[in-house]
């Protein structure tokens, strides 16, 4: 039971330090990450795992899909920026 991995709070630590990454570097790329980590330290906190090689799979694929959904999500958000056609200074 003392294995650092199989403890929620590591994968919560990460989970944050990854949020704060993603504010430092925005782009919705290390949100997936943070959002896989918080659900592997749910899944942790409900069921003991020991088995590191499954957890890292399981964060990957966690990620992942965390990472899709952001993009799909957020495609339809445009940036807002204007595109400019016709230049004012060519007659």
């Amino acid at each position: 039971m003392a294995d650092y991995l199989t403890l929620w709070w590591v994968w919560i630590c990460i989970a944050l330090g990854l949020g704060v990454v993603e504010l430092l570097a925005p782009g919705f790329i290390f949100l997936g990450f943070a959002i896989g980590a918080v659900i592997v330290a749910g899944i942790v906190a409900l069921i003991s795992l020991n088995n590191i090689p499954a957890l890292l799979a399981l964060f990957a694929i966690l990620s992942l899909a965390a990472w899709i959904a952001l993009k799909a999500a957020f495609r339809k958000q445009s940036s807002g920026a204007r595109i400019v056609t016709r230049d004012i200074n060519e007659n």
